[in-house]
């Protein structure tokens, strides 16, 4: 996300330069991560439920519907992906558009 948020660094400073505010720029940065990380999320969850019978059957102790696992793995996960992607974002509200116009 970090790399992401850098090679659009210009993109970003023009578009504070023509008049986005912080926030706005904030949102669509978090929102478009959030958005890949829900469906990261989802297709893992789904793909866990299936192999789930599967897994238990081949490790001892384990049961088929772990709630618990299904539940706190990806709040993890999604946590993980918010602090990843916020602080690039926030780093990249603080862009001085004046400098990016600059530059080009």
């Amino acid at each position: 996300m970090a790399n992401s948020v850098a090679e659009r660094k210009r993109e970003i400073g023009i578009r504070m330069a023509l008049g986005a505010q912080k926030w706005n720029v904030l949102s669509t940065v978090m929102g478009r991560a959030l958005i890949a990380t829900a469906i990261g999320l989802s297709c893992g969850v789904l793909t866990a439920l299936g192999f789930a019978r599967m897994l238990a059957s081949l490790i001892y102790g384990v049961g088929a519907w772990d709630t618990e696992t299904f539940v706190m793995i990806p709040a993890v996960l999604a946590l993980v992906a918010f602090a990843a992607t916020y602080f690039p974002a926030r780093r990249t509200t603080s862009i001085d558009p004046m400098q990016t116009l600059r530059m080009e």
